[in-house]
């Protein structure tokens, strides 16, 4: 009997691993790309036979030893409603099927931002309804190795109750394309927010490029496990190092008090992200800052204004607590009532905890502050800390490759048009190294698909003042913005979308995504779809010294140059002689040319135009509206030459 058991568990066991599995993108809804042989992939057991059946087209083969099975339909022409049927020891039959235009759209926060997040979404949301624009949103996911699959996701029609939650530029992007084709558009949305390049790129990418192969020389292929453990041991021997102490949180109810003697603490300058001073931080950090009351002021009722806390704070003054919230994007402002303050030194202390990404108290100086009766406290500056305690949960910015493995490799081979893209941000710090590191990503996906060099359009980093970057003391966001246009000059078939002029320097999600994905539609109108329509702004080609003002030249200028302001001056120029040193430049529309010159300025050598993290000033346009690239005429040294990427080893 128990032998006749056995035999049935095991032949019940062949039934299940027979059935023929399908990846989660075939799935009902789903958009496959026009004009293009249609990969249609599986598993199943090994030597299944394997037959796929698509409007008229009937393809079959078989499953390899592995129990992998691929094949091609031919190339279908957009159109639709369909059915796929997929018939192996099982049937599988998939509903709605359309057949128009695939993009995916990927990169960190800005492409992750949602319709329901951008401005007038009340009034995109109504007008969401239409069938034949759909996404496939990726389940953000981790893997050490490559995935056969992903962890989740669904194809969701664009309607009112679906649109909210589709990435923004991708939907703006769509819906213009299917206004001027009026053919399906499906967007395949794989983001993740404050993610740098190196985790969406292949680790057999990085084993090939000089540039980044010797680190990998050393780091063995690992599962997650090991890897979480290895990197909470080394973040936890850092954060060590620099407060000096051990992370513990057996003293934390006595941080919130007044009297706590924080003397020992280190300090972090705030507002600032973690990561740009502690490191890849994930945790709990309580954050101090001491400041002096009138004996007039103390027994007033005071606003205790904390900028933006990434990701949720439980605050306190003098022991008591004011406030606390738990989304990462909102300004904190707390009331404190009367009796609270004291005469003499006071004390906040905020407990900190970030999940994922960024970490600490952020955005813009001047948010920080304390207002008690006429009397205004800044809080900006130094503030103590202790870390009690690091959360082991690996990002996905703690080793290359994480989000490729995935989120990326599971969409292989999907059939597709071509790429959207937006991301930097997390890469500024390292602008230089861009130049290596963004073409390698393009490159390894092209090289990964095989179907060609596919268009891959991206956004230019919008304005956003992060560390207060300027041409006087250099500047991250411009020097990554340059490296974005370093790629757009040296990788084939890529198109660039500038952004400077629509962004918040106090938000670095600014939330006029319609522009961006019309941009990035004009791009594609122009660059796949031959509607021969003008998609760029005016771009630097040469200048020429006359005396003490400098001539430049543009491209995509044919139809002359405009500005956005009602005074028609031009803003955004500065201009440099011999000591390097850049003053604000005037200057005067030509036809296509512009003549700059500044009266500090006698013998002039150097021209740059939105040359800081904030390059909101920009005014520059073409006729047809699209904004001048930023740039510098200049290859003076870059404050990103040094930086490189690295990770825990």
């Amino acid at each position: 009997m128990k032998k006749k058991l056995i035999t049935l568990l095991f032949a019940l066991s062949l039934c299940a691993n027979a059935n023929v599995k399908m990846p989660l993108l075939f799935s009902d809804g789903m958009v496959l790309q026009r004009n293009k042989p249609i990969s249609v992939w599986g598993w199943a057991d090994s030597g299944e036979k394997i037959e796929v059946a698509f409007n008229k087209q009937i393809q079959r083969t078989k499953a390899d030893k592995n129990g992998k099975w691929l094949l091609q339909l031919k190339p279908e022409k957009a159109g639709g409603p369909f059915k796929m049927s997929i018939k192996g020891n099982n049937s599988i039959t998939i509903e709605n099927i359309l057949v128009g235009e695939v993009w995916i759209c990927s990169g960190q926060s800005n492409m992750e931002w949602t319709v329901g997040q951008s401005q007038n979404a009340d009034y995109e949301i109504s007008q969401a309804d239409n069938p034949w624009i759909r996404q496939f949103l990726v389940e953000k996911d981790l893997s050490s190795t490559p995935k056969k699959d992903l962890k989740a996701g669904n194809w969701k029609e664009s309607s009112k109750n679906n649109t909210g939650a589709f990435t923004a530029a991708g939907y703006f992007f769509a819906k213009k394309i299917y206004s001027e084709l009026k053919i399906p558009v499906g967007i395949i949305n794989a983001t993740w927010g404050g993610t740098c390049s190196e985790t969406w790129t292949s680790r057999e990418a990085f084993e090939k490029s000089p540039e980044f192969s010797p680190m990998f020389s050393d780091l063995p292929k690992v599962p997650m496990d090991s890897l979480l453990k290895n990197k909470l041991e080394v973040l936890k021997k850092n954060i060590e190092n620099i407060q000096g102490s051990k992370i513990t949180s057996d003293l934390e109810s006595q941080y919130k008090t007044a009297g706590f003697d924080d003397s020992s603490w280190p300090e972090i300058h705030t507002p600032q992200l973690w990561e740009n001073q502690l490191g890849n931080l994930d945790g709990t950090v309580w954050m101090r800052k001491s400041f002096i009351v009138s004996k007039e002021d103390a027994s007033k009722e005071a606003l205790l204004e904390l900028g933006k806390i990434d990701d949720s704070d439980l605050s306190y003054v003098n022991g008591i607590e004011v406030g606390k919230n738990t989304q990462w994007n909102k300004k904190r402002i707390y009331k404190i009532p009367a009796g609270t303050l004291k005469e003499g030194i006071n004390a906040i202390a905020v407990r900190v905890t970030d999940y994922s990404g960024g970490g600490g108290i952020f955005g813009d100086a001047a948010d920080l502050k304390l207002t008690v009766g006429n009397t205004q406290v800044p809080l900006a500056g130094e503030w103590k800390f202790q870390v009690t305690e690091i959360k082991t949960d690996l990002s996905p910015n703690s080793y290359p490759a994480l989000l490729y493995n995935a989120m990326i490799n599971p969409l292989i081979p999907y059939s597709f048009q071509g790429v959207l893209w937006y991301q930097g941000e997390a890469n500024a710090g390292r602008a230089e190294q861009y130049k290596k590191a963004f073409p390698l990503l393009i490159s390894d996906w092209r090289s990964k698909w095989n179907q060609g060099d596919f268009p891959f359009f991206f956004v230019q980093l919008s304005s956003f003042n992060e560390f207060g970057g300027t041409s006087s003391i250099g500047s991250y966001w411009a020097e990554l913005r340059e490296a974005q246009t370093f790629t757009l000059h040296n990788v084939v078939n890529t198109g660039m979308c500038v952004t400077a002029d629509i962004g918040d320097p106090k938000d670095i999600h600014p939330k006029n995504k319609q522009d961006v994905g019309y941009r990035l539609a004009a791009v594609a109108l122009n660059k796949v779809y031959d509607k021969g329509n003008v998609f760029s702004g005016p771009e630097y080609k040469s200048m020429e010294i006359r005396d003490n003002q400098v001539l430049l030249t543009f491209d995509n200028a044919t139809s002359g140059l405009t500005v956005h302001d009602k005074y028609q001056y031009v803003k955004g120029f500065e201009i440099a002689g011999p000591d390097h040193v850049f003053h604000y430049a005037k200057a005067q529309i030509k036809g296509s040319q512009l003549l700059v010159w500044s009266d500090q300025v006698q013998n002039p050598e150097a021209v740059r135009y939105g040359w800081a993290d904030d390059a909101s000033d920009c005014n520059l346009y073409n006729v047809e509206n699209f904004p001048a690239i930023p740039f510098r005429t200049d290859n003076w040294k870059s404050i990103s030459t040094a930086i490189k990427y690295s990770f825990e080893k």
